[in-house]
């Protein structure tokens, strides 16, 4: 048995979410601490890896700062936010090294046809934030394959597409740098974990809502179920299963740019499960978890527009001091710039449609009412959305 003093001390350590490290610096315990660890901590999960291995998280390592939750649940009036659209498109993308311009990706959002094969495949992109923002389009196999096909498939050379009539891979696949990071499971494996997959997405079981986005996400890429897009299809499905799930501000929220800006984190904490698994024998899922929650969800608040700044608005709408115009222009700002800068001019080119005088008008009544915060740049000014520290 265990001296619980010495337990309590491993499970304090630093080097926690390394097994090597810490078979290394406990020796003679570190067997018993990871029996006792998979008896008293390990929660089991309805998925299986490479050769069956089971799939565990720890639920007391990881935590969720409720801020993100509220957040997460503000309704929405539209789709999505075209601002974060845009950085979504251009992150997730980044991430994988595809280079894709912010002006192509304006240009698509805004409605106008594509130029070339980039902007294409932009507004493939554009399609599938589109259709995961429909809550009619439910998380299916069939679904699935649809928002693979509008957003990755249809732009593969003939090598890396899907056979016909399947769903997923038929052959081996890889994730290399100068050695193999990854092998996808193996294909026979393919079609029994993506429906053990549908059916824990399905399955009322109580695991908190964005830590089991999270593991949706992990798994997906760890199956790695095509030749390509594999990333890309994980973080979409991760904010598939929040919209799903009732949370209307994850397609308002900059979810790939913050995994973009610790893209290394993000690798790291893929291969810190596996890496701990050889020790294990289970693929515990937590250092992944951890990282979602530390790096994207509890980051969120930081990155969005003040819920006491709608407030303020709310306030001036019901005392009859915003008109509809302006109204209308407020959700415009909200969609397209989020809590970014823009200027007059700007918002007269991407608003089209108005005079540049009632523009003028609306960024001068709204900072008056405390609704829009302004810089100087030279001679000109800038504005953007109040902002404070989300309550």
């Amino acid at each position: 048995m265990m001296d619980v003093s010495l337990f309590s001390q491993m499970l304090g350590d630093k080097a926690f979410f390394d097994l090597k490290k810490m078979r290394y610096k406990y020796p003679e315990s570190f067997d018993d601490f990871l029996k006792a660890l998979k008896e008293i901590y390990a929660k089991p999960l309805p998925l299986f890896g490479q050769n069956g291995i089971p799939l565990v998280y720890l639920d007391h390592y990881v935590g969720v700062d409720f801020r993100s939750v509220k957040l997460l649940l503000r309704p929405q009036s539209e789709r999505y936010g075209v601002k974060a659209a845009e950085d979504e498109i251009l992150s997730s993308s980044a991430i994988e090294s595809i280079d894709f311009s912010r002006d192509s990706i304006r240009s698509i959002l805004t409605g106008l046809a594509p130029r070339d094969e980039a902007e294409t495949r932009i507004l493939g992109q554009k399609k599938g934030l589109e259709f995961i923002a429909n809550p009619a389009n439910r998380i299916t196999e069939e679904n699935l394959h649809l928002l693979y096909q509008m957003m990755v498939g249809d732009f593969l050379p003939v090598e890396e597409r899907l056979p016909e009539g399947a769903f997923y891979r038929n052959d081996a696949v890889y994730v290399v740098s100068d050695r193999v990071e990854h092998t996808g499971i193996d294909s026979h494996q393919l079609p029994g974990c993506m429906r053990a997959l549908m059916a824990f997405i399905d399955r009322e079981d109580g695991i908190n809502e964005l830590l089991k986005a999270s593991m949706i996400h992990f798994y997906l890429a760890y199956l790695h179920p095509y030749f390509d897009g594999n990333g890309r299809m994980a973080r979409m499905v991760h904010l598939w299963f929040l919209i799903q799930k009732g949370y209307q501000t994850a397609l308002f929220v900059p979810f790939s740019s913050l995994i973009a800006a610790s893209r290394k984190e993000y690798y790291a904490a893929f291969t810190a499960v596996e890496e701990n698994s050889r020790i294990s024998s289970v693929l515990d899922v937590t250092p992944f978890l951890k990282y979602i929650t530390e790096k994207v969800y509890n980051q969120l608040p930081q990155s969005v527009v003040d819920m006491d700044t709608l407030s303020l608005y709310q306030d001036a709408v019901k005392e009859g001091r915003i008109t509809p115009k302006e109204a209308s222009l407020w959700r415009f700002v909200l969609s397209n710039y989020g809590s970014a800068e823009f200027s007059t001019k700007q918002l007269e080119r991407d608003y089209r449609d108005v005079a540049y005088g009632t523009i003028r008008n609306f960024v001068q009544k709204f900072h008056s009412l405390g609704l829009l915060e302004n810089s100087v740049h030279g001679n000109r000014n800038r504005y953007r959305v109040q902002a404070s520290q989300l309550k």
